[in-house]
């Protein structure tokens, strides 16, 4: 099993030497990868069931994730996730394969649809459409990166006659899926190389891996996606024990991407990382 840390550009990660300190650390301890959220707003007063403090800081994650790229060299940078519909597809696409190359290769490009209505309406999205809009940006963002001779024409966005240079330096950029209903697990069989379920223990990333087997008899993946490759970030901050990994593995997880507790100044992440590293057994 790979082994992530979440949350890089939140909280005391939003300061430039903890986030630095942080990176390193992961990194040293074995670390596979380093995932950074989304918001570009938060609702003020929070929507229920999604207790997000309106003034939590949080970083942009590309601009996080290439910072970090800066003060590491090996570790894999991840978005997890980029909420799809609210970033422009040619932007993005230029913004992300920027981060492949400035990275040498390391991005994971995690993406989701998002769930908060106040942030699409603040950016101008139609929250009824998100799906959709993801699904025509996910294609425009892979013309950009892959044709020849780039052209795309969508409900949402179309283009032709134009090139963006440099192209990403994995071809392709590994694409991971998060959401936990029908159409994402749809995205992450016919779309993506991964799905990422955030915040599951070992019974709901079970149903989430049933859903996903029963999408994958519904839908044809295409053969050069591979084998989907399974993410999961437990709930709370502790690191699992030898049986809740037991446990993961055989519900079918290929990574855990585990989380500092939100109060963790830079020492205290630097022990985290080195802590948690040896206890999942990773060199360093």
């Amino acid at each position: 099993m790979k082994f992530g840390l979440h949350s890089v550009n939140l909280h005391s990660c939003s300061y430039p030497d903890t986030a630095a300190r942080f990176g390193r650390a992961a990194e040293a301890s074995g670390f596979e990868s380093l995932w950074a959220a989304d918001h570009v707003v938060l609702p003020d007063p929070p929507v229920p069931g999604r207790p997000m403090a309106p003034d939590m800081r949080l970083l942009d994650p590309i601009v996080a994730l290439t910072f970090l790229a800066a003060h590491t060299s090996r570790i894999l940078l991840g978005t997890g996730v980029i909420i799809l519909p609210q970033r422009q597809a040619v932007v993005l696409a230029k913004q992300l394969a920027s981060l492949d190359v400035l990275s040498s290769g390391r991005l994971l490009f995690g993406l989701g649809v998002g769930w908060c209505e106040p942030e699409m309406r603040s950016v101008g999205v139609p929250f009824a459409e998100r799906g959709r809009v993801a699904d025509d940006y996910l294609a425009a963002m892979r013309a950009i990166w892959t044709q020849p001779k780039p052209a795309h024409r969508g409900p949402y966005v179309s283009f032709e006659g134009v090139e963006a240079m440099p192209r990403p330096v994995q071809t392709p950029i590994p694409i991971v899926v998060g959401g936990r209903t029908p159409p994402a697990y749809r995205r992450a069989v016919t779309q993506g190389h991964g799905w990422y379920g955030f915040g599951l223990d070992v019974a709901e990333t079970q149903k989430c891996a049933e859903a996903l087997r029963e999408a994958l008899r519904r839908y044809r993946r295409p053969v050069e996606l591979g084998t989907l490759e399974i993410s999961v970030t437990p709930p709370g901050y502790d690191v699992p024990d030898a049986a809740a990994l037991n446990a993961y593995a055989a519900a079918g997880v290929d990574r855990l991407i585990l989380r500092a507790r939100p109060e963790m100044d830079a020492p205290a992440l630097e022990r985290f990382a080195a802590e948690a590293g040896r206890a999942l057994g990773l060199k360093g």
